[in-house]
């Protein structure tokens, strides 16, 4: 089997990243509105949002989209700027890999790409209750950080989201 490729997303994946998206992200946990999803895509291609992508022999596998945003301000460590922060907008992994381990290299990707670009904090938020994301997430360095009620984007389980950050 040919080795992992990972790299910045550009507008010509969108087609892709949206059908990915769309075919492998929707679960009791996650809240993707589809017009959410296109207006995130659209911003890609604007260059205000970020993506890098994993593929294997032309196949797309994961997708992580990111910006520099201080989504979650209250959790932002009180020495790093608000136009130093991060913000991990989405995360998509392809069914046939989930549980390899694929999220969070893509994830330590971003941190990585957000920290060459001076920023010093990323944060992202998820269902409180979504184990597969949890354990994404700690295994890149994250912590919880708080959990609030939700019910506009939490339909299923506790209802709540958490948010999640760490250093870079």
């Amino acid at each position: 089997m040919s080795a992992l490729n990972m790299r910045f997303a550009t507008a010509a994946d969108c087609a892709a990243l949206q059908q990915l998206i769309l075919e492998h992200g929707p679960n009791d946990w996650n809240y993707l509105p589809a017009d959410g999803v296109d207006l995130t895509l659209q911003q890609l291609a604007a260059g205000t949002v970020q993506g890098l992508l994993a593929e294997q022999e032309g196949r797309l596998l994961g997708i992580m989209l990111f910006a520099v945003s201080d989504r979650y301000p209250a959790y932002r460590p009180a020495d790093v700027a608000a136009d130093r922060a991060g913000f991990l907008i989405e995360a998509v992994v392809s069914r046939d890999c989930a549980g390899l381990g694929l999220g969070s290299r893509l994830l330590l990707a971003v941190c990585d790409a957000l920290r060459a670009q001076g920023c010093g904090w990323i944060c992202a938020d998820r269902h409180q209750q979504n184990t597969g994301s949890a354990g994404m997430m700690r295994k890149a360095g994250f912590a919880e950080l708080g959990s609030y009620d939700d019910p506009a984007h939490r339909w299923s389980g506790s209802r709540q989201t958490t948010v999640c950050g760490r250093r870079l």
